[in-house]
């Protein structure tokens, strides 16, 4: 596998882990959540390096099967370029 892509693996990996260290520090709960623009915020930057590492997998390994992968690029690209249209209650329904 070449270094490249492993380290965009690993990119996805880790921010999965913090994705899932955010839902515990908000207790699972929605309101937590809302509550927090930080969080908010964390969640929105992580979801962008997702959406990029799955972009660049994709352009060194084009026959690479990833499941969602426009719906992924394009949340990344709302995030990025229409982030006033980004509400705690899709970032929620989404992690």
């Amino acid at each position: 596998m070449q270094p490249k892509l492993l380290k965009y693996i690993l990119d996805i990996e880790t921010v999965i882990a913090e994705i899932e260290s955010i839902k515990l520090r908000t207790e699972n709960n929605f309101i937590n959540f809302s509550d927090d623009i930080i969080l908010q915020r964390a969640i929105e930057r992580d979801l962008e390096i997702i959406g990029e590492a799955v972009r660049k997998i994709l352009e060194l390994k084009p026959d690479a099967e990833i499941s969602s992968s426009k719906h992924i690029i394009g949340l990344r690209n709302i995030i990025a370029h229409a982030y006033d249209s980004v509400e705690p209650e899709m970032l929620w329904g989404i992690i």
